[in-house]
């Protein structure tokens, strides 16, 4: 061969080694620096990412490299994908030192701090995903100059302030999930300047104002969800014709609306400047300095402006009120008109009241199950729930996809047991493609039970099943091809009780007192006992549409904790899903913890009192901090040092008073005789007291 022709060949060599993944160079330094100030930030305890280590090539081909992290053909840092990892650090301003990162996914850890706003660096950034975290502060107004940015997740964090106007800078925007933060102010009209933005989720936060008429504008919008906000004002009637079923906005007590059920009809007060993203009034500076300074004639009192801000405002009112009356008075007049005087207006006012649904149905509305329907599924629900309009529908893959293919990573629980079961009673954590942090059991379908008929009444009591002390089932959906029933549940992040109780508060770091486990404090202590008594309560209690539920199987793994500690009891009406068998074993592993009342080994069944005995071992073990406590003492018997009962981690910060009268409603709840045990409408009212 000639030496052009080697020459050639070699270039050839060389430019396919480079353009091929196991021919990728190696980070450079400035890359591994930033990495590894990276890791460090993330991981604090280095237990996490043991492969992040110096003197190792972070794009090293066959796993050898750090894991996470993908590099392109030059070499270059192009992903970290850290999902789901358990990551308790924070993001560090070394992520800047990755210019050619295209892809950051972070969700799903316990990662605190700020966002910061040297992440602008990275201008190359499409995909940013910090959601499930506990990250605090505001957004930096920063991210709007980052024009690559194609997805923005921010959702389930701790994240305060207002939306930054700057995000309508991103003009490549596709989805923008912030739900489920602590933002305040109003939303940005700069949104509405977002062409290639599908989906918008400002979901429960603390906005306020009135809806931008821009969002409307969005020619590729496809859903907006402003659920549990303060807005107020006119919802722009081009966006609910547009968005239709992709359009959320319950639990804004000040919308209104027309052709919207759940929104009460505008009055002509409603109508000042939709656009306008704050309440009219507001932000009125208090005085205004003339050039001179010193006051004097340049400056203008605040009082004499807050005096003409008032007037002027009084005026509008006024006069927008004296419009609305004449307008009324017409319409009544000239219905008084037709057919020789009948009042045609007052039928009109009394149809429309009929039509509209009660306040209790449209508070409901926004908590309806959503059924997740796989293509190939022997779907129930489908035909007796979907006609309801109770059910929403995602595919197959979306399902998959929200828990990662049932990853590993992703695994909550798993029900103790042998056989097949394992896998059948495994539950995971997810993440609709709406952003919804969710639960989702897996259940063999030899587990549910068969009679169509019975199933379907069980479910659909436990869908109905709505209180604060509940976890809610939002869908359900069973697979003939994969052989499984799936339910889904909202996600409660603080994980169960039981993970809060033998807490070694002396341990000398983390691992050795467990993850995330920390000791409650007395009010905590005495706010659970409360909220789980309610929901216990609810449960036991008979209302419209509601009959009364034992649970059957309540314990401290049963009682999840929101990020609040709010008490959520979950599992409620299962065993009218599951076969006896599955039903039996759960019970024999209750028993085995002692929350099984004694009566069962003589009766062979279960009541509320059965419920009643496991809430008293659940006060006991929240009183002592311990998962293993005595339940046959009575309440002579109780020690007269209520120091000893009490969890010795709390060093004396506890109320005695508070500690013996919980004590003796345990003894009560805990009486042999189920007879002797109070009802929970009378424990709740002792508590009462507390």
């Amino acid at each position: 061969m000639s030496p052009a022709g080697l020459a050639a060949l070699a270039t050839a060599l060389s430019l396919l080694l480079l353009s091929s993944p196991g021919g990728a160079r190696a980070a450079d330094d400035g890359e591994v620096r930033a990495l590894l100030a990276l890791g460090a930030a993330l991981d604090p305890t280095g237990r996490l990412l043991p492969s992040w280590t110096p003197g190792r090539d972070p794009c090293a081909p066959g796993g050898d490299g750090f894991e996470g992290v993908a590099c392109d053909a030059r070499g270059a840092v192009a992903n970290v994908s850290l999902q789901g990892k358990g990551l308790a650090g924070t993001l560090p301003p070394a992520v800047a030192g990755l210019p050619a990162l295209t892809g950051l996914y972070l969700h799903y850890n316990a990662l605190r701090g700020g966002v910061p706003r040297e992440l602008s660096g990275l201008g190359n950034l499409t995909d940013l995903y910090l959601d499930v975290n506990s990250l605090s502060g505001p957004i930096p107004p920063e991210i709007g100059a980052m024009a690559s940015l194609q997805v923005v997740q921010l959702c389930y964090n701790q994240l305060t302030g207002s939306i930054p106007t700057q995000l309508g800078n991103l003009t490549r925007l596709t989805v923008l999930a912030l739900q489920s933060n602590r933002l305040t102010g109003a939303i940005p009209a700069s949104l509405g300047s977002l062409p290639l933005l599908s989906r918008l989720d400002l979901s429960f936060n603390n906005l306020f104002g009135s809806i931008p008429v821009r969002l409307a504008q969005l020619p590729r919008l496809a859903a907006l969800d402003v659920r549990n906000n303060s807005l107020t004002g006119s919802v722009p009637t081009e966006l609910a014709a547009k968005l239709q079923a992709g359009f959320q906005y319950g639990n804004n007590t000040d919308l209104c609306g027309a052709g919207l059920p759940a929104l009460r009809p505008c009055t002509p007060a409603d109508l000042i400047d939709p656009d306008r993203p704050q309440p009219f009034s507001a932000g009125i500076s208090p005085d205004v300095t003339a050039p001179g300074g010193g006051g004097g004639r340049g400056r203008v009192p605040p009082s004499t402006k807050a005096l003409a801000a008032v007037v002027a405002v009084a005026v509008a009112l006024l006069a927008a009120t004296a419009l609305g009356l004449l307008a009324l008075s017409w319409r009544r007049w000239r219905g008084r008109r037709v057919d020789g005087g009948s009042p045609a207006g007052a039928a009109e006012l009394a149809a429309a009241k009929a039509a509209a649904p009660p306040a209790s149905a449209r508070k409901s509305a926004s908590s309806a199950l959503a059924s997740l329907e796989y293509s190939n599924a022997w779907d129930p629900v489908a035909g007796a729930l979907a006609q309801q309009g109770l059910l929403l529908r995602v595919s197959t893959e979306e399902v998959e996809s929200a828990t990662r293919y049932f990853s590993e990573l992703n695994l909550l629980g798993r029900r103790r047991g042998g056989g097949g079961m394992n896998k059948a009673a495994a539950t995971y954590r997810g993440t609709l493609r709406d952003g919804t942090a969710v639960a989702v059991r897996r259940l063999g379908k030899t587990c549910c039970r068969q009679e169509e008929a019975e199933f379907l009444r069980g479910l659909r009591m436990i869908a109905e099943l709505r209180h604060d002390n509940v976890v809610a089932l939002r869908g359900f959906c069973v697979s003939r091809a994969r052989g499984e029933c799936f339910l889904v549940y909202d996600f409660v992040p603080n994980g169960s009780l039981s993970q809060f109780l033998d807490v070694d508060a002396e341990a000398d770091d983390v691992a050795a007192a467990g993850a995330g486990r920390r000791v409650l404090e007395w009010s905590t202590r005495i706010s659970i006992i409360k909220g789980i008594a309610r929901g216990i309560e609810y449960l036991h209690s008979t209302r419209p549409g509601k009959p009364a539920l034992v649970h059957q199987n309540i314990s401290a793994d049963k009682v999840l904790l929101d990020y609040t500690f709010r008490p959520l009891i979950s599992g409620c009406g299962l065993h009218k899903l599951l076969v006896d068998d599955l039903v039996f074993s759960t019970l024999k592993a209750s028993a085995a913890m002692g929350y099984l009342a004694p009566e069962y080994t003589t009766v062979g069944r279960l009541s509320e009192k059965s419920d009643v005995y496991a809430f008293g071992v659940i006060v006991l073990q929240v009183l002592t901090g311990r998962s293993k406590v005595a339940t046959t003492a009575t309440a002579a018997q109780l020690p007269g040092d209520v120091g000893e009962l009490v969890d010795g981690n709390l060093q004396g910060s506890y109320s005695a008073d508070e500690a013996a009268r919980l004590g003796k409603i345990a003894v009560a709840c805990t009486s042999e005789d189920p007879d002797q045990r109070p009802t929970m409408e009378e424990v709740l009212q002792e508590l009462g007291t507390i």
